[in-house]
């Protein structure tokens, strides 16, 4: 069963992401959480566009995907999991949290370094929250992120399988919490000490500087509140806070051409805070 699963790594990945991105959009369509400010024809195009050009930008470029280095690290030893032996299920365990805590510490890079901001403040930038934000990512910054994750693979030393789990879950819940769901907050409550929610990463995608400097994580919400970066709540609830950042604002800058320059364009752009409500009921 495993090698079958490692044989088909490609569309066993492609398969889950696909499923994830129906299902959250389904969810997120049938219990929205917030009004939305522009329609998904505004957004979808160009956000699903960048997971097309961020996939085959990595296929041209890096010569191996971290599976594959997985299976090399396997076969020469390499890595913390290759010096003793660890009862299966436990390493894929231990691995998946060791490579999600490599995650967060990349997110809070991305945001401490000023010139990994500029790559990555185009995912803060989208101006609704929904299942498409989880994808919506600059080319440049998903090489970084592959390089950090082969560098991790290769100190680790974790079996392929237990990198296909975790690329499969990083691709699950960065759509799930980034969805425009409305869990009953019961479940939001207990849920949040498992999985970041929506609710809980939502916060990181305010306007407000304090409040898009928290709540790094993706997959696990452990460690935010170990190292002090959780914030509950957003300060004007989640009805009344402000998607996106103060700078490129204008309903033009979600066109795919826009995205993929903004990086290379001044922070000092005119700034609304109020973009146009259109009806959230429309596609």
């Amino acid at each position: 069963m495993t090698e079958t699963l490692l044989s088909q790594e490609g569309w066993v990945r492609v398969g889950g992401f696909v499923l994830a991105l129906a299902a959250v959009g389904l969810a997120e369509g049938l219990l929205p959480r917030r009004r939305r400010d522009f329609r998904r024809l505004q957004r979808w195009p160009s956000n699903l566009g960048l997971v097309a050009l961020d996939a085959l930008v990595a296929r041209v470029i890096v010569p191996i995907l971290p599976i594959g280095l997985a299976a090399v690290a396997r076969d020469q030893g390499w890595g913390l999991f290759n010096r003793w032996r660890w009862a299966e299920a436990l390493e894929i365990a231990l691995a998946v949290v060791a490579l999600d805590f490599v995650i967060y510490l990349q997110h809070v890079m991305f945001h401490a370094v000023p010139i990994l901001w500029r790559l990555h403040r185009m995912h803060h930038a989208d101006l609704d929250f929904d299942v498409t934000t989880g994808i919506r990512f600059h080319p440049v910054e998903m090489l970084i992120s592959t390089g950090v994750k082969l560098a991790a693979v290769a100190a680790f030393g974790p079996t392929p399988l237990a990198v296909l789990i975790f690329e499969v879950f990083l691709n699950g819940t960065s759509l799930f919490n980034h969805a425009n769901l409305r869990l009953p907050m019961g479940v939001d409550r207990v849920l949040r000490w498992l999985v970041v929610t929506p609710d809980m990463h939502r916060v990181h995608h305010s306007v407000l500087s304090a409040e898009t400097h928290s709540n790094f994580g993706f997959n696990l919400p452990w460690w935010d509140r170990l190292f002090g970066t959780y914030r509950a709540q957003p300060r004007l609830g989640h009805d009344g806070m402000t998607i996106g950042l103060p700078i490129f604002r204008r309903p033009e800058e979600l066109r795919l051409d826009r995205l993929l320059f903004q990086p290379f364009r001044s922070e000092s752009a005119p700034t609304s805070l109020e973009p146009p409500h259109e009806e959230g009921s429309g596609i």
